[in-house]
């Protein structure tokens, strides 16, 4: 038998007790940050200045597709990780948010990521609930072998702005964080592996295309397009042997696997260290770190 002490103890279960803490941050750009933040180079850095337009409208779909089953789950673990999952995403976006106004002063166009992304993000919206947290779980795949190659690639932080990085790397860390939860709702209501490559194949048709769409458009209006040597220089940092994101696309295909799961590809150490590196006493963000008792 349950005692009633056991009960208010479950109840008051929170996000920051199963390891997903919202930690409220509060970014500051410093005016003497340049505009071109990655290695000096237009075209690498307006690839992630895309990246970020399009995080606010997504971390709003993620919430979203997982909200909808929040009411089907019972277990009070999965629940507190729920809103510890709701609650990182939703300052990732208020933080990309005015991120996004800092870049969009510096002059970059950050109107059109965030126009396309929200079309791409309205027609995958279509799917059926089941489909479309699905889909919630492939991009949080993509994100999460995002943010370990960024956590883990000492050449991307030696030619990041210092403080520009901060934010990337608080951001890292919790994808990381909380890499399993939407997957583990799907897995309650339903998860078929038919559904799953379904979803992976209607992200990548709808979205693929708009990201090519908008980093070419934004180099573009940045008159940065056709800046041959930098977008040469830019193209290799990236999708190069050892490009930044071509060591992300072959783990890509793991989602698409019978017996997957988020967790298989254990990152316990990775995150261990970076919430050191960033939140212990002496770290990168402890002052900025606003509820540490949360």
């Amino acid at each position: 038998m349950t005692s009633s002490s056991t009960v208010t103890k479950i109840r008051k279960l929170t996000g920051a007790m199963v390891g997903i803490p919202p930690r409220h941050i509060d970014f500051l750009f410093p005016e003497t940050t340049p505009k071109y933040f990655y290695a000096g180079n237009a075209t690498a850095t307006t690839f992630f200045a895309m990246l970020s337009g399009f995080f606010p409208p997504g971390e709003r779909y993620f919430m979203e597709s997982v909200r909808h089953f929040r009411g089907q789950v019972k277990d009070d673990t999965l629940r507190a990780a729920i809103s510890g999952f709701m609650g990182q995403e939703a300052i990732h976006g208020r933080e990309h948010d005015r991120m996004n106004q800092f870049l969009a002063e510096r002059g970059f166009d950050m109107k059109t990521p965030d126009r396309f992304v929200k079309i791409g993000l309205s027609i995958l919206e279509m799917l059926p609930p089941s489909t479309r947290l699905a889909a919630t779980t492939f991009m949080e795949h993509f994100t999460a072998l995002l943010a370990e190659q960024l956590l883990e690639d000492e050449n991307f932080r030696q030619h990041a702005d210092p403080e520009m990085i901060k934010i990337w790397q608080w951001h890292a860390l919790e994808e990381l964080e909380h890499k399993a939860v939407a997957y583990d709702v799907y897995a309650l209501v339903g998860n078929t592996q038919t559904e799953r490559v379904a979803a992976a194949l209607a992200s990548m048709v709808v979205l693929l295309p708009m990201l090519g769409i908008t980093w070419t458009w934004i180099l573009a209006k940045d008159g940065q397009l056709g800046n041959l040597p930098d977008n040469i220089k830019g193209l290799i940092a990236l999708f190069g042997p050892k490009g930044f994101v071509s060591q992300i696309l072959p783990r890509m295909p793991e989602f698409l696997q019978r017996r997957f799961h988020p967790n298989d590809h254990d990152t316990t150490e990775l995150e261990h260290t970076w919430r050191d590196k960033l939140f212990a006493e002496d770290g990168q963000l402890y002052e900025e770190y606003s509820n540490r008792t949360a």
